[in-house]
């Protein structure tokens, strides 16, 4: 399942104030009257096409009594992402959420249509303006209402308020915190939450994020170099962003992720191949802990003194069989690891090989778009098959193409 949402506008109000206080679990059928609407995304997986839909740009329909907020599947909600979060999605109904909330870039931003041909549609909807002030009632009434549920949260904002004063940087934050309570809320216990901003806010959001979630549910902070070097002015050139990633608990959904092997550590660990080229290297095939049958002698040689075999006698003698065992000069047995039966190396915080150039194909024209192969990574690690995946600021499209594509929902 995919569900994307559009930025509208800042407050809450006290019966969503109280909807986001509540902790995951069942919930009373809410008074308030649906604000966004939602069209269902009809068949597989072709952006172009489930963004094309020309009836998300009239009007919602008339207000009508909200029913209790149901599974959503394959929809695309276009409104204030607040209302959507806290009147129409379930707790605990979502299993992953990516967001890229964009900061001080002064434009504003379109969700994009296209027709069947691919050209833009001249209906395009403005999503949401990146331009963050405190000159209005708005962000003081976000902030106090933020301030009146208590807890963690009221103590950050009130701190950050002292920090920072009524800046602009406040009120993107006073925006923020109950979007970002709000998605805890429909987190399922196992779920992530993966946040992508810059050095602008990051160190600012991280703080949110830790009173929302608690810092013991911290797991990364993802340095990504989306571009290649800068020649910023009296600085270090500025090209990565951050990249916060969250559980909801102790027990969540990971899959290990691996990149391949770097040139250098191929030719200094696999320095030997067979004579059909296939290149491998030579593994210990001692332990330093004993775990069933590890303790006999095999061709005349046992472990080194403390140590055990790693692997029982039955399967030694399958090793050998398949020519997989090398004995050194002395004797000792080692095991051949062939390089094309590796999975890489396991996936580490800095990421440097996914980049989107000016002339990728994927490229829609959209200012602050993410390669495809960025949210296919997150989406792999941190959900499986048929899972719920939730972007709540949507863009143009890249979290739901990848979605669709690794078959969420």
């Amino acid at each position: 399942m995919r569900i994307a949402l559009a930025l509208g506008g800042l407050g809450a109000g006290p019966e969503r104030r109280a909807r986001m206080a509540q902790p995951p679990g069942p919930q009373r059928k809410p008074a308030a009257k649906p604000k966004a609407h939602a069209k269902t995304i009809p068949g597989p997986a072709d952006r172009k096409l489930d963004m094309a839909a020309p009836d998300l740009a009239l009007p919602p329909p008339a207000p009508t009594a909200l029913p209790a907020p149901a599974p959503v599947n394959r929809q695309l909600f276009y409104g204030d992402n607040l209302e959507v979060l806290c009147d129409q999605i379930g707790p605990s109904s979502v299993d992953l959420v990516y967001l890229d909330p964009p900061f001080k870039s002064n434009q504003e931003y379109n969700v994009l249509f296209r027709d069947h041909a691919g050209e833009r549609s001249a209906a395009q909807m403005r999503a949401f303006e990146d331009t963050w002030t405190w000159g209005d009632d708005d962000s003081d009434a976000a902030l106090q209402e933020t301030i009146a549920l208590g807890g963690d949260i009221a103590d950050a904002m009130i701190a950050l308020h002292h920090i920072l004063h009524r800046s602009d940087m406040m009120a993107y934050l006073a925006m923020m915190a109950p979007r970002l309570m709000a998605l805890r809320r429909v987190l399922k216990p196992t779920g992530g939450l993966y946040l992508h901003c810059d050095p602008t806010a990051s160190h600012y959001i991280k703080l949110l994020l830790d009173a929302i979630f608690g810092p013991e549910n911290f797991r990364n902070e993802i340095v990504w170099e989306r571009s290649g070097a800068k020649n910023d002015p009296k600085r270090f050139g500025r090209c990565h962003d951050i990249i916060f990633f969250y559980s909801a608990g102790p027990t969540f959904t990971w899959n290990v992720q691996h990149t391949a092997f770097q040139d250098y550590s191929i030719a200094k660990n696999y320095t030997a191949a067979d004579p059909d080229g296939r290149r491998f290297r030579l593994s210990d095939l001692t332990a330093n802990r004993p775990g069933g049958d590890t303790d006999y002698e095999w061709k005349g040689m046992r472990p080194y003194k403390g140590r055990h075999w790693a692997f029982s006698k039955e399967n030694m003698e399958k090793f050998e069989a398949e020519g997989r065992i090398v004995y050194r000069r002395t004797g000792m047995p080692v095991y051949k690891r062939y390089l094309d039966e590796m999975p890489g190396v396991a996936l580490q915080d800095v990421w440097t090989d996914i980049r989107l150039s000016s002339a990728d194909k994927e490229r829609l024209g959209y200012p602050t778009q993410k390669p495809e192969a960025l949210l296919e990574r997150i989406i792999q690690a941190s959900s499986n098959e048929g899972d719920v995946v939730l972007d709540p600021f949507c863009g143009c499209g890249t979290t739901i193409a990848a979605a669709e594509k690794l078959k969420r929902g």
